[in-house]
């Protein structure tokens, strides 16, 4: 029997094993890598996937150890997520819609142990937690200091409108940062922090939305 190539493709690299053929009398021999085969990697949703050289795939493998890009991005989503749980606190009290208050709810239940998986990440590393009050001047889709505020202030359907929009805008800077550093960083365990990130809140907007028209 001919010897047969079989590619298994993985999430990020696919390996390319040769398997020799066998009879009653040649015992099996074990498999070896093939080094000129090429290797399939499936895309990130949405996207196509690729077909790499073995010295192209080896680089393409997501590393274990981070960068600033990753830290930075940590340290910011931190901050970025804090605010988001202040906003999402205030509804049980003050909106008006029950399906806003649920999808307050589905957000403090999200976003509340990203941050103490950040948390204990950053720790981890020996680099600093951002305070809860940490600067976010040009952060994307941060509220402002006077936004919040109002939004502290409002009730009913007000508050409904307020938080809707301040929450997609929030949500859609939260998937800026995540695109930047599922593109510049490094650590395998961000990279699919940031994925988790974009697909969570990318639905959450679609909902918002929803909830938008029906004001």
């Amino acid at each position: 029997m001919r010897a047969a190539l079989i590619v298994v493709a993985g999430p990020v690299l696919g390996a390319v094993l040769a398997l020799s053929g066998c009879t009653s009398s040649t015992p099996p021999q074990p498999p070896r890598a093939d080094s000129t085969a090429p290797v399939i990697v499936p895309g990130r949703p949405g996207e196509q996937a690729k077909t790499l050289s073995p010295g192209e795939a080896a680089s393409a493998v997501p590393s274990p150890t981070a960068n600033a890009a990753d830290v930075k991005y940590v340290q910011d989503m931190i901050i970025h997520h804090r605010q988001a749980l202040d906003m999402a606190l205030l509804a049980p009290n003050r909106a008006d819609s029950a399906k806003l208050k649920s999808l307050a709810e589905r957000i403090q239940a999200a976003q509340g142990p990203e941050i103490q998986f950040m948390t204990t990440w950053l720790r981890g590393l020996d680099q600093k937690v951002p305070d809860h009050h940490a600067a976010h001047a040009g952060m994307p889709g941060m509220a402002t200091p006077e936004q919040v505020e109002a939004l502290k202030a409002a009730k009913g359907k007000d508050f409904d409108r307020q938080f809707l929009q301040l929450m997609i805008n929030h949500h859609l800077g939260a998937i800026t940062m995540s695109e930047q550093v599922l593109t510049n960083g490094s650590h395998i365990r961000i990279e699919e922090l940031a994925a988790d990130v974009s697909v969570t809140q990318s639905a959450e907007i679609r909902r918002m939305q929803e909830m938008q028209a029906a004001l």
